[in-house]
């Protein structure tokens, strides 16, 4: 591809649905600037908090049309939070599971796909966290697996 850079993943973030930091990891050194751990506990309060206020910042929903008789209503859809935030430096996109797990990957302002991106390291999670029998629900994610295939992947990312 010589030369033009389509961006970079610099770091990745995953809080669980209180709030509670339960990953995190960085993966491009010259990008951000180094965070502590308590660095990254604060961050996912504070983005936590953020996201459920903006969830509720939503415009007033249209009436819907009544459901016909024997007719199955449609559900609506659930409010969204800040799902994208973009400085001049880098972006921060937000992707929220159905069960409340928020993914938070930084990139480069250039990235291309980053959605596309974002749900393959949700399906590496599903994969290889949610199916690890000795996994517990909420608590930090510690898969040596999850860890080499997250890895792998975000250095193909970054290479391109």
């Amino acid at each position: 591809m010589g030369g033009i850079s389509l961006g970079t993943v610099y770091a990745l973030i995953v809080i669980n649905k209180a709030g509670g930091l339960i990953y995190h990891r960085q993966f491009d050194d010259g990008g951000l600037n180094k965070l502590s751990t308590n660095d990254y506990l604060v961050l996912a309060g504070t983005f936590h908090g953020i996201h459920a206020i903006t969830a509720r910042l939503n415009p007033v929903p249209q009436a819907r049309p009544p459901t016909p008789p024997g007719g199955i209503s449609s559900r609506p859809e659930p409010p969204s939070g800040l799902e994208v935030l973009e400085t001049e430096n880098f972006r921060m996109q937000c992707f929220t599971t159905l069960t409340g797990v928020k993914f938070l990957l930084f990139t480069d302002i250039n990235q291309t796909n980053v959605d596309v991106s974002i749900r393959r390291i949700y399906d590496l999670y599903t994969d290889f966290v949610m199916k690890n029998p000795f996994y517990q629900l909420e608590m930090p994610v510690r898969c040596e697996l999850f860890e080499r295939k997250l890895q792998s992947y975000i250095k193909e990312i970054n290479s391109r």
